[in-house]
């Protein structure tokens, strides 16, 4: 238990630490690490808390550059989504999802630009908000869908981290409340201890001061050039997952 609770810590600060720089990718890595060592209801209680806390600490840092309009966009967005799948019975296989989450960055980044995926434009922006949502329910991932919808837009760096970082706690609140009261209404054990909760969201205030300071010394030009180049990355990685699983 010693071991494991070090390496969620340890998770915890340095995911916190990768997403406040980019606003991207720590939820990605912390909840595959999570899944892999704890039981599914746990890890999802313990991931949407810690990840609400170091967004909704981002979110606070770089509260005067948060884009309000992007985020009421999405959330009609998330509104539509969510009262569309309530009537809707469909779950994709594993291998069409990650094809369709590795190909769509570089879908994205050969768009030309009078055809741009920009989350500022208000109908992309619900869109964003109703694809990222639906994916997230039907496959249980959406954040790095969230980031294509910010690669091509006129914004600065902090604006970036700031905005995403309060759709991510949006979204964070719903898994809290859905698994949590799963894990309640099966057994108190189910939710994460006490002092592993404490220790790791603790971690991720830390870590998401650090990379504050990393955020703000950075140039805008570097920024967006890294995070296209994580997307990319990340996009191919998902794809040869997917052909792997297709030939296996």
């Amino acid at each position: 238990m010693g071991l494991t609770t070090a390496i969620i810590v340890l998770a915890a600060l340095g995911t916190a630490f990768l997403s406040s720089i980019f606003g991207m990718l720590g939820g990605l890595i912390l909840m595959g690490l999570l899944v892999s060592i704890m039981p599914i209801g746990a890890a999802m209680v313990l991931h949407g808390l810690i990840q609400l806390t170091s967004n909704g600490y981002r979110a606070w840092l770089n509260r005067a550059d948060i884009v309000w309009p992007i985020i009421a966009s999405l959330f009609v967005g998330n509104v539509l989504a969510l009262a569309g799948l309530a009537f809707v019975s469909f779950s994709p296989d594993r291998t069409s999802v990650l094809l369709a989450l590795g190909l769509l960055p570089y879908v994205a980044w050969a768009l030309p630009k009078s055809l741009v995926l920009d989350v500022t434009r208000k109908p992309i922006g619900v869109f964003a908000g109703l694809i990222v949502v639906a994916t997230n329910l039907l496959a249980g991932v959406g954040g790095p869908l969230l980031d294509v919808f910010f690669q091509r837009v006129s914004l600065t760096r902090h604006q970036v981290v700031a905005t995403k970082a309060v759709a991510q706690s949006l979204g964070h609140s719903s898994k809290i409340i859905f698994y949590g009261g799963l894990a309640a209404s099966a057994s108190l054990h189910d939710w994460p201890n006490f002092w592993l909760l404490g220790a790791a969201m603790a971690a991720s205030v830390l870590g998401t001061r650090l990379g504050k300071r990393v955020l703000d010394t950075m140039q805008d030009a570097t920024f967006f050039t890294w995070t296209q180049r994580i997307l990319l990355s990340v996009g191919a990685v998902l794809i040869a997952r997917a052909l792997y699983l297709l030939s296996s």
